[in-house]
């Protein structure tokens, strides 16, 4: 089994989804609304937003 790099997640201000990198070296923002999706920890983010699927 492959561990999946990227994640589909939903936004909980504006509903929008979008695909994010699972180990981000910079804090991720809704491209609608610039809410803070992910946040880097140095290894896997800290997800702020619910998780949808992995892609």
């Amino acid at each position: 089994m492959m561990a999946s790099k990227f994640l589909r997640v939903k936004c909980r201000k504006c509903k929008n989804e979008q695909v994010v990198f699972e180990r981000p070296s910079s804090s991720i923002k809704c491209l609608v609304c610039e809410e803070v999706l992910a946040e880097p920890t140095g290894g896997k983010a800290k997800i702020k937003t619910d998780v949808i699927s992995k892609v």
